[in-house]
């Protein structure tokens, strides 16, 4: 059994086939009334990719707009998917009250993210998703758990 759980971290990749997770997540939240934090992070381009990218718009300024557009953008369907989630899936009494439920988009190497904004909200315990592929739990979810110094709890989801 966990200690208290006052603070959730939910790291999720937005693919289909993710939502058993993410009920687990919510399941944690309702059960010891915590807050809980919806993370998806985007990985950066490769330095390569971005000398190309810049190459081809070098007279164009607008590389960092189109940057933080595209991550506004992922910001909003994930806002879209948890509000979906919740209508489409939680009873009433199960629906979250106010400020317990925040959705970030971060941008960085994923498993390194995630234990940033575990620490930087203290979370509790750290909820993913795991797709059998690559290693057996797949590369962040290994990393997650080999550098966490908090719980995780890692849900099986189809590939």
């Amino acid at each position: 059994m966990l200690p208290s759980v006052t603070r959730i971290l939910y790291a999720s990749d937005i693919r289909p086939g993710s939502r058993p997770a993410f009920r687990a997540a919510m399941s944690l939240c309702g059960h010891y009334e915590s807050k809980i934090t919806f993370l998806h992070v985007v990985e950066p381009m490769s330095s390569s990719a971005e000398r190309l990218v810049r190459s081809m718009m070098s007279s164009d300024p607008s590389l960092k707009a189109l940057h933080d557009e595209s991550l506004q953008h992922v910001q909003q369907q994930v806002v879209e998917r948890v509000e979906r989630f919740c209508r489409e899936e939680l009873d009433a009494s199960e629906m979250l009250k106010e400020g317990q439920l925040e959705a970030r988009v971060e941008e960085g190497t994923p498993w390194k993210k995630i234990l940033e904004v575990a620490d930087e909200i203290n979370a509790s315990v750290i909820v993913m998703g795991v797709r059998h592929h690559k290693s057996l739990l797949g590369d962040t979810p290994t990393k997650v758990m080999h550098h966490s110094r908090r719980p995780v709890l890692t849900v099986p989801l189809q590939p």
